[in-house]
């Protein structure tokens, strides 16, 4: 009964529901103990149907394709049995149909009260993984602004540390190299503008927490690249060395070594390095 695991929203919708056939063969042959009967709302007279009927009935009308609709029915399954185990299964669904609907804000809002009222369902850690998703969705170019890359990053890592042993924790542990390598790319971004206008301390910050917070990255190199030329536009060239020795050190056949070392002998400079790099070992 659990929601399969889904890595990307590109999967097929039928393919997602072929693990609740289960769900409903079970749904078919259940019945609720209190008599059905006719209720009066604050706008219309509704049938109050058994739950599992109603959870039914919104499977269906998300395979049909009728997100929104699904949305409402899955809801209607709470509002009308609230303390029914369907009504459980049914606010992960209604959150997972306002995710297919692009409705993210409104999935998070689901999820997060679903995860608040059953921390230790089985389904949960799946209420995780697509709270996170509702984030990583969003992620935008590096040019623009980046607190959707930071939520989703947060999110899969809340995720990897509460559920480790969680069968969505791999592709969690992925997307999170994902967004690392994409705040990396922003803060390059951001650092190379003010390199460009001689702004050298300000970029010297974003370089900086490239290679403090993003080392694993593959923006590493050219941040203690950018690290070695701001120092010495600066002058401070016993910090422009330990940057090019560390780029040497770590990266010894980066096009960004060869570059750095560049540097210092176009200054008649020596840098902290033990041999010149080969131009056979570079590659940008």
């Amino acid at each position: 009964m659990t929601p399969p695991m889904m890595p990307t929203r590109f999967q097929p919708l039928r393919q997602f529901f072929v693990a609740f056939g289960a769900i409903f063969a079970l749904a078919a042959c259940a019945s609720d103990d209190g008599d059905t009967g006719t209720y009066i709302g604050e706008e219309a007279i509704f049938i109050d149907r058994p739950a599992a009927e109603l959870y039914n009935r919104a499977m269906d009308t998300l395979l049909d394709g009728d997100v929104k609709a699904a949305v409402e029915d899955f809801n209607q399954v709470e509002r009308q049995h609230p303390y029914s185990v369907w009504a459980t299964k049914a606010q992960l669904m209604s959150a997972y149909s306002y995710y297919l609907r692009n409705a993210y804000d409104e999935a998070i809002i689901s999820l997060d009260r679903f995860i608040h009222l059953h921390p230790g369902h089985p389904d949960t850690p799946y209420a995780y993984y697509l709270k996170a998703l509702s984030y990583y969705e969003r992620i935008s170019d590096v040019s623009r602004d980046q607190q959707m890359t930071e939520e989703a990053a947060k999110a899969f890592r809340t995720l990897v540390r509460r559920f480790p042993e969680s069968k969505y924790s791999r592709d969690a542990r992925l997307k999170i190299e994902f967004t690392h390598n994409h705040l990396a790319g922003k803060e390059m971004d951001i650092g190379r503008y003010y390199l460009k206008r001689g702004n050298y301390l300000a970029a010297i910050k974003r370089f900086r927490n490239v290679v403090e917070n993003y080392q694993d990255t593959n923006q590493a190199p050219e941040a203690l690249h950018r690290l070695t030329e701001s120092y010495i536009a600066l002058g401070l060239i016993s910090e422009a060395r330990k940057s090019a020795a560390v780029l040497g050190y770590n990266f010894p056949g980066s096009q960004w070594y060869q570059d750095s070392y560049d540097l210092f002998t176009k200054r008649r400079l020596q840098p902290m390095v033990a041999a010149k790099p080969s131009s056979s070992e570079s590659s940008k």
